[in-house]
């Protein structure tokens, strides 16, 4: 019932495009655009290309993060996040945190998901030809990046906690908590920027979850 629900809330947000062109994956945009592709045939062997383009850092009208889905390069539909497009066989999921993308998804009927391939020319595209091409690299980079949102979180938790438990009232009722981990304003920039970047690392694999925005 509550995905029922939901499905219907990010279905009223579509809104038919005009069939504008894509624009073309420039390098000034790798900071702030994902743009990812999907290729369905028709069962009578056509095959169609589908694109989801999504500015981060939302539109220049309002400020509002929207996803874009193309057909072959025209604009078919957009829509304010989380969204929800209907296609051939399924719809597609597309969702968005802090960092990046959180999902991208073709969602078939039958069940199951299969995510959308990135834009050789993003970021999520260089970080997924860095895996297909050094693969062990690419495994110490993902291991290094959720160590630094796990040292983000080891050192934010505590110190958020202490601060909640000074207020008068938890302090009357249980205490206080004193943090076991006490760094110098220094330190505490450095393990902030070092989770930071572990969790744009993690956003170009659609890792990225509620423990990275918690942890920076």
């Amino acid at each position: 019932m509550l995905d029922g629900t939901r499905n219907r809330l990010t279905g009223w947000r579509v809104r038919p495009g005009a069939g504008e062109p894509l624009p073309r994956f420039r390098w000034w945009h790798l900071p702030s655009r994902s743009l990812r592709t999907l290729t369905l045939r028709a069962p009578g062997g056509a095959a169609a290309t589908y694109a989801v383009d999504v500015r981060r850092g939302g539109d220049a009208s309002d400020g509002a993060v929207r996803a874009r889905l193309y057909l072959d390069g025209a604009l078919l539909a957009y829509s304010t996040l989380p969204a929800r497009f209907v296609v051939p066989g399924g719809h597609v999921e597309v969702a968005v945190g802090t960092f990046g993308l959180r999902r991208c998804h073709y969602v078939p009927a039958d069940g199951g998901e299969v995510p959308l391939i990135p834009d050789p020319a993003s970021a999520e595209g260089r970080r997924a030809r860095l895996h297909h091409e050094r693969p062990r690299l690419s495994r110490l980079v993902g291991l290094a990046s959720t160590l630094f949102v796990l040292a983000g979180l080891c050192v934010a938790v505590p110190q958020v906690i202490e601060a909640l438990s000074q207020a008068p009232l938890i302090a009357d009722s249980i205490g206080t908590f004193t943090s076991p981990v006490r760094l110098p304003p220094m330190g505490n920039a450095l393990v902030g920027i070092a989770a930071v970047i572990g969790s744009t690392e993690r956003a170009l694999r659609m890792r990225s979850g509620w423990l990275d925005d918690l942890a920076s």
